[in-house]
């Protein structure tokens, strides 16, 4: 009786850290939407690989959502193979997000790169591209900031450079005349890979806290399922 009701918990258990999985599932969805919301300007500008960072985000959390549904029905039904199932596809995500982080921390400088270069690129297509000419002018209104590095990076562009001007996006109060001889006192002095860089240090703090999270509850949950196929393959009988 004492096994038996040792595995009633772990059944238990299971199903309430599969609902935990559940709901940082749905956290990491919202997570995924988020970033895809907020940067959406910041992705344009930059290549697909940046660009595909939120997505890659969702995907893990509608993964997490239904491995766990699934590993519900395990639990409930005491099912051998669901349990096993499960506690192998956990294990699977377990480690591909470790994988994520460690190269997630080996490719930081190439991420910047990355998104400095498709500012650049950006900037040498702007007035000549309309759809990619609205989404800097976005991008400088909504992170309060001007060219790449900062604004004198405008004058490196010919049509820029001849007319000593700078985008109006650019400007602190948009007059007439704003962009006309820029300096620091008329129009935004910090260059917008600055201002998104710091956007994104403010944030990660979140993204690692819930992602540390998740791994814990992870960790648990594999244990308590190989517990919980250990009874069921054993014999025991766990209502």
């Amino acid at each position: 009786m004492a096994v038996e009701g040792g595995m009633k918990c772990v059944k238990f258990l299971v199903f309430i850290f599969n609902f935990i999985f559940w709901v940082c599932g749905v956290a990491l969805i919202a997570i995924g939407v988020y970033a895809q919301v907020a940067l959406d300007k910041a992705l344009v500008v930059s290549a697909a690989s940046a660009a595909g960072t939120p997505v890659a985000i969702l995907v893990l959390g509608v993964l997490i959502f239904f491995i766990s549904f699934f590993g519900c029905c395990g639990a409930w039904k005491e099912s051998y193979c669901m349990v096993t199932t499960f506690a192998v596809l956990l294990s699977i995500i377990f480690l591909a997000e470790i994988a994520a982080a460690i190269a997630g921390y080996v490719f930081k400088d190439k991420v910047r790169s990355v998104l400095e270069e498709g500012l650049w690129d950006a900037m040498r297509k702007y007035g000549e591209d309309e759809p990619l000419t609205e989404v800097v002018d976005e991008l400088q209104r909504d992170f309060h900031c001007c060219g790449a590095n900062n604004y004198t990076d405008w004058a490196t562009i010919e049509r820029f450079r001849a007319n000593d001007t700078v985008p109006r996006s650019c400007c602190r109060v948009d007059t007439a005349s704003c962009n006309v001889r820029p300096s620091p006192a008329t129009v935004y002095e910090k260059g917008c890979l600055q201002s998104i860089e710091a956007w994104m240090k403010k944030n990660i703090l979140i993204v690692a806290a819930v992602a540390l999270g998740i791994a814990f509850f992870e960790i648990l949950g594999i244990i308590f399922a190989c517990c919980l196929m250990k009874g069921i393959r054993s014999g025991y009988e766990v209502m």
